[in-house]
């Protein structure tokens, strides 16, 4: 056959886009980079469907699988994902290829060869609503207990339970704790936003990720907005935007 097309959705862009690299390095055709469902839903309605697609299982705004609940997409699928044991025992149940997050270059050139050599059998039709309940996400997934940074020559360990916020700023991402200090960390936000216990953690705007310990009070602010009070940190005002307003209460309520 000719050049392999690939799809890649993924919802955090540093992994797409280093997927994008190797992907591309053994020769396989790119057509799109799409980071959530929704997109993927558009996507698929509104273009010939590729040979084959790297998905990723947890993206922002659900689980892949909701995405053939909406289309059937006439491509083989290779699944990308974080998780561990018990999801792999759910792929290989199913017959389904697995990249295990941070994906190997070696794990991926044998997945895209057994991809090929399967081109010339029958297609398994996979039972997602089946497989998606064999995998459980709901109860079985799992949040980061701790987080670490680097202060001079020492890595300093936190729990997250003492972490009051998570916020950016001046291009860097810093966790703040209990004891009213800050510490700057190798990460983002966006991509705390799959590490952190939404019944715990909400993220209020682009720049903080709250602790719902943390907070000391709730203000009514201008434009139908919120400020938050914190026990300890005040360097910089939290607002809750008039559009999260609704869900941030519902949240607070859960």
């Amino acid at each position: 056959m000719g050049i392999i097309t690939t799809l890649i959705i993924e919802d955090e862009k540093p992994s797409a886009r280093r997927l994008k690299r190797m992907v591309e390095a053994i020769d396989l055709k790119v057509l799109d980079i799409l980071h959530s469902v929704e997109e993927a839903i558009i996507w698929f309605q509104s273009n010939t469907h590729p040979d084959l697609v790297f998905l990723d299982i947890q993206l922002s705004d659900g689980l892949s699988f909701e995405i053939f609940e909406e289309v059937t997409v006439d491509s083989s699928i290779i699944f990308t994902t974080a998780y561990d044991e018990y999801a792999l025992k759910a792929f290989k149940l199913k017959s389904i290829d697995y990249l295990l997050k941070p994906i190997d270059t070696d794990e991926l050139e044998q997945a895209v060869l057994k991809f090929k050599s399967q081109l010339t059998s029958s297609n398994v039709q996979l039972d997602y609503n089946a497989l998606k309940s064999l995998l459980n996400f709901s109860e079985q997934k799992e949040y980061k207990q701790r987080f670490t940074s680097k202060v001079g020559q020492h890595l300093k360990i936190f729990n997250v339970n003492d972490i009051e916020c998570f916020y950016s700023e001046n291009k860097g991402t810093y966790l703040h704790t209990n004891e009213n200090r800050s510490y700057l960390m190798d990460t983002t936000l966006d991509h705390l936003e799959n590490e952190l216990d939404p019944a715990h953690f909400y993220r209020v705007s682009r720049k903080f990720f709250i602790n719902v310990s943390a907070i000391k009070d709730v203000v009514s602010y201008t434009n139908s907005r919120l400020e938050l009070k914190f026990y300890h940190f005040d360097a910089l005002e939290v607002i809750v935007s008039r559009e999260k307003v609704k869900d941030f209460k519902l949240w607070l309520e859960s």
